[in-house]
């Protein structure tokens, strides 16, 4: 191989660390592991294998394939519940959250005030995702409700023409990071299944995921959110747009518009008109 030409994993790891220095201080999760490096490095391995020389006894008869779409994300739910029995007979988010309890299922319960579950309307169409609550979150124990929470109700209500109440609201971890760090591998595992039943409970019709890590932590890709967004995606069933974070607009106010493509895709999804002044 020539050594000037970058390997594909060479140029996605490019695009995800220039990604990540764009957003160093975006809230939420960085760096989750994903199932996609294996599969390529299978892939290529499986490729550099010799094929045998086929077998004149052999009947090499084959039907026609049918073509494979590409797969979807699946809510991954039965393997998660099986971590914290009793998670899966919970019928509503009222019974999940007494469920979580005074969590302390991983570290972050050290420095918490509360746990952030989530909050709107437990059949909303639309709900979005975050990565992780922040200070004035964990003060109050609603997701969204500091300067990036407020662009994020004018992307709903005034953009989107929408009421906030309409919408559900939740973060991928429900406590925040101690100094607003990233959450860690094992605090995104311990609080995943949370969010996965939360999803099924509610079962929207469309996800929106707000920034880089709640894009990877649903999607399982590394993949950055400046390649993600305005890209249709699907989670077991549910069609699910990744887009830009609220606090990432807030310092590149520039790209506001391309939000607000995402948002008209999502208002075409769920059939509603676009308002005309509406801006995201």
């Amino acid at each position: 191989m020539d050594r000037r030409t970058p390997s594909p994993d060479r140029r996605l790891l490019f695009d995800t660390l220039s990604d990540y220095i764009e957003q160093i201080r975006e809230e939420g999760m960085e760096g989750l592991p994903s199932e996609t490096g294996a599969r390529v490095a299978s892939a290529e391995s499986a490729e550099s294998r010799p094929v045998p020389p086929p077998n004149p006894d052999e009947d090499t008869t084959t039907e026609p394939i049918a073509e494979v779409s590409a797969p979807q994300a699946p809510l991954r739910t039965v393997a998660m519940f099986a971590r914290y029995p009793g998670l899966e007979k919970t019928s509503n988010l009222e019974e999940l959250r007494e469920f979580i309890g005074d969590c302390r299922r991983c570290k972050l319960y050290e420095s918490r005030t509360q746990v952030v579950f989530g909050v709107g309307n437990p059949h909303a169409e639309l709900m979005f995702v975050g990565e992780g609550p922040g200070a004035e979150e964990d003060a109050r124990g609603e997701p969204f409700v500091g300067r990036a929470g407020q662009l994020l109700t004018d992307i709903i209500e005034r953009g989107m023409g929408m009421k906030r109440s309409e919408v559900y609201i939740a973060n991928v971890v429900k406590c925040r990071p101690p100094q607003n760090r990233n959450p860690e591998p094992d605090e995104v595992e311990a609080c995943e299944p949370f969010l996965m039943r939360q999803i099924e409970l509610v079962r929207p019709r469309v996800i929106v995921a707000l920034g880089t890590f709640a894009a990877q932590a649903l999607l399982r890709v590394k993949t950055p959110i400046s390649k993600l967004r305005g890209a249709w995606q699907e989670i077991g069933g549910i069609r699910t747009m990744p887009t830009f974070h609220p606090a990432y607009l807030l310092r590149n106010p520039g790209d506001k518009r391309l939000v607000w493509l995402d948002i008209q895709e999502v208002m075409k999804e769920l059939g509603r008109p676009i308002p005309r002044r509406g801006k995201a």
